[in-house]
């Protein structure tokens, strides 16, 4: 399993970002995909998810409304649009499978005036 996230960045309160999760090494068009994010001094939370035909998606409460997640099963890639972005947004973005244990690097999104 190959996990490698990207669009991250510093970006202003009520701002946007898209990230994207390229997948490789597995069957990602029959693979549900999760967005998680560590944010500094804290645990990885989940964040979003996304069933393998990209039918179904779920979010944490503190996310819905503003972000979205979707799948291109065409370029095995996962992507993360978060918008209002807001201060306590601030974290490392990673994207996984279900009980995944790798890892890519994450993405770091800093949101800050």
């Amino acid at each position: 399993v190959q996990l490698v996230e990207s669009g991250g960045g510093l970006v202003q309160p009520g701002g946007s970002l898209r990230l994207s999760c390229a997948a490789s090494g597995f069957a990602f068009s029959t693979t549900d995909m999760i967005w998680y994010r560590r944010a500094p001094g804290k645990g990885r939370d989940l964040v979003a998810t996304i069933s393998f035909t990209g039918s179904r998606t779920g979010y944490v409460d503190s996310v819905k409304g503003r972000f979205t997640i979707s799948r291109d099963n065409a370029k095995n890639t996962v992507y993360l649009q978060m918008n209002s972005l807001k201060p306590e947004d601030t974290a490392v973005y990673y994207c996984n499978i279900p009980g995944g244990i790798y890892w890519g690097q994450g993405t770091q999104v800093t949101v800050s005036s």
